[in-house]
């Protein structure tokens, strides 16, 4: 349990997206996992069917709680739900977690549709928690939301590393095309990864999944771009050892744990 990742993100009672696949992921890529729950969305793979806040206090404390006794070797942000609670964890973090790598997955929206952003949070994502952070991983939707107007693929990634943070991972998995293709741009580099697209309906929790498993690559030493490069690669083989499973009458989780259940 040498390294050790804290996921802040969203709950999933069906396992297979927010906190429930950080905690899967980082555990099937070789980190000890940690988690500071900020809101709890009712949901299943088939859709999300409410939403509950959970007490700003309650979140200041989990936060306080992990950091008076054990210091994350890298942190992941997913699902934050309200400004309210972007602008506490900007702060916390900004006081709290000088030097730890810190990965954003801007969750807006549901594999369901259902949004998971407040639409009056997002210019405080911009503003407040994106420019100090280290690497964020929107879709594309979502980084067109951050960065309307702008539709060429390269062109979109550098307006997003403009708003502050240290590089980009763009995700093509939004894209008609045979291949799945995720741009990683940062001051120095762009690069594509490319890698074969998988037909399957079970990519319930992929956005989390990947960022979970970049945040657990960078906690071990790797860099950036190599911990994006080794998260695509695990996350295409959660994909593909899940495409014939039936887990759910939705959108069914991807296998976690393909290299260990045999």
């Amino acid at each position: 349990m040498k390294y050790k990742c804290l996921s802040i993100a969203g709950f999933d009672g069906s396992g297979g997206a927010g906190i429930q696949a950080d905690l899967k992921t980082f555990s099937a890529t070789g980190s000890y996992g940690m988690t500071v729950l900020t809101a709890i969305p009712v949901q299943n793979t088939c859709g999300v069917r409410n939403c509950y806040d959970i007490p700003l206090s309650c979140i200041q404390e989990q936060l306080e709680a992990i950091f008076e006794d054990i210091k994350p070797d890298a942190i992941k942000i997913g699902m934050l739900f309200s400004a309210d609670i972007i602008k506490l964890v900007a702060s916390f973090l900004k006081d709290q977690a000088t030097g730890i790598p810190i990965v954003l997955d801007p969750v807006m929206v549901a594999k369901s549709g259902d949004p998971l952003l407040q639409v009056d949070a997002i210019d405080v994502l911009k503003t407040q928690l994106i420019p100090m952070v280290d690497l964020i991983t929107p879709n594309l939707p979502e980084a067109k939301t951050l960065v309307p107007s702008i539709d060429e693929k390269k062109t979109l990634a550098y307006q997003l590393l403009a708003l502050g943070c240290k590089a980009v991972l763009l995700k093509g998995g939004h894209e008609e095309s045979a291949t799945s293709e995720d741009l990683f741009v940062s001051h120095h580099e762009a690069v594509l990864l490319s890698s074969e697209r998988i037909a399957s309906k079970n990519t319930h929790g992929t956005g989390c999944t990947l960022s979970a498993a970049i945040t657990s690559f960078i906690a071990q030493g790797h860099s950036y771009l190599e911990a994006c490069r080794k998260a695509k690669i695990y996350l295409f083989n959660a994909i593909f050892h899940s495409k014939d499973e039936s887990v759910g009458k939705g959108h069914g989780p991807v296998h976690h744990f393909y290299d260990m259940w045999r």
